[in-house]
């Protein structure tokens, strides 16, 4: 079922965004009374479908990886980069996207409309495509060259948009409305979640339960993800507590820490200031005892440089994470000896224009 955030209402598991009263979905089933039996001989994303709310018949062809985890030291602490760019289409979406283009295959629906600002349109883009759906993509002009190109060469319907973030997605919104077509925003859209949860699932057999769990966190689609994955764990007595989460925002575009007045140009993944599940966020914060963290330009640069020289070709969105955990580290609130998660989202190759 659905239950709403906000009131509780509960929904069949229909392809839904919103309650009757404003509050964001989750879903809520079941939990196996163990997970190791829910497991399928899977080699991919379908390694955990008994504990997803779609059908085998409906999936695209294509799964989403399994992804590795790099473990290096810094500085005493043992961190884990779970390597989500190197997804199919180059970032952590195709995990919740996987899962949408299930549920509107099951329900017959054959045209969408999403906004995006790169990586969630170029996923919808290619799933979509191979699903035959058709989907509206409505992204900012200043998104990244190469992934408008990527865009144009997956043959997307794209309608770009001049103004910032939450513009793009008023408009998109004014175009669904208008058109009569289903809106699947990934920041409301509750299958996406269950998509994002499973990398909980695998960083657990991976690694274990880790100390801390540091994400970027602008819809908090993988941040809410992460929680839910690790929480579905908890319920089903297979972990005892919860990793403490930390949730990383660009300077300027802040809504969980104080808005900075200074905006970051690099971090145009999180540049959202207006997050349909932010109280969401906070509960997760409070439930974990976490933190927010705002990192600005210099930072995201300096961890960018880094985490390419040694070879993770990640997005600077991606580098968030590592900008927060040096952070965290200098403040004292992760020390030496603890195990930390960091998930790189998206791939820096498609920053590169004329691909």
């Amino acid at each position: 079922m659905l239950v709403c955030s906000k009131c509780g209402r509960e929904y069949p598991e229909e392809f839904r965004l919103t309650c009757e009263c404003g509050g964001t979905l989750l879903v809520r089933r079941e939990l196996p009374l163990d997970f190791s039996d829910a497991l399928t001989g899977y080699l991919d994303m379908r390694r955990y479908l008994r504990l997803l709310p779609v059908s085998e018949g409906h999936l695209p062809e294509l799964a989403p990886a399994i992804t590795p985890v790099s473990k290096l030291d810094i500085g005493g602490v043992t961190t884990f980069f779970k390597l989500e760019y190197l997804q199919p289409t180059g970032s952590f979406k195709d995990r919740g996207t996987w899962v949408t283009v299930a549920k509107l295959r099951e329900e017959g629906i054959a045209e969408v409309v999403l906004d995006s600002s790169g990586n969630a349109a170029i996923s919808l883009a290619a799933f979509a495509r191979s699903a035959g759906i058709k989907a509206h993509l409505f992204v900012p002009a200043h998104t990244s060259p190469g992934k408008l190109t990527l865009l144009e060469k997956l043959g997307a319907e794209l309608h770009i948009v001049n103004g910032d973030r939450m513009t793009v997605h008023r408009e998109a919104v004014r175009f669904s409305e208008g058109k009569g077509l289903p809106y699947v925003s990934h920041w409301l859209n509750p299958y996406f979640l269950e998509g994002t949860k499973t990398a909980a699932f695998e960083a657990y057999e991976q690694l274990g339960v880790p100390d801390y769990v540091i994400a970027p966190a602008g819809s908090g689609t993988l941040f809410l993800g992460l929680w839910k994955g690790f929480s579905e764990l908890k319920g089903m007595g297979e972990i005892d507590e919860l990793p403490i989460f930390a949730a990383v925002q660009a300077s300027g575009y802040e809504s969980l820490c104080e808005r900075s007045s200074v905006k970051s140009h690099l971090a145009e993944g999180i540049a959202i200031t207006e997050p349909p599940r932010l109280e969401e966020m906070k509960a997760v914060l409070d439930e974990t005892g976490g933190i927010c963290v705002s990192v600005g330009d210099s930072e995201i640069a300096r961890a960018l440089k880094w985490l390419w020289e040694r070879g993770f070709m990640v997005e600077p969105t991606s580098a968030v994470v590592l900008a927060a955990l040096w952070r965290l580290q200098e403040s004292g609130f992760i020390s030496s000896g603890s195990r930390v998660l960091l998930p790189l989202t998206g791939s820096g190759l498609k920053m590169v224009e004329g691909i």
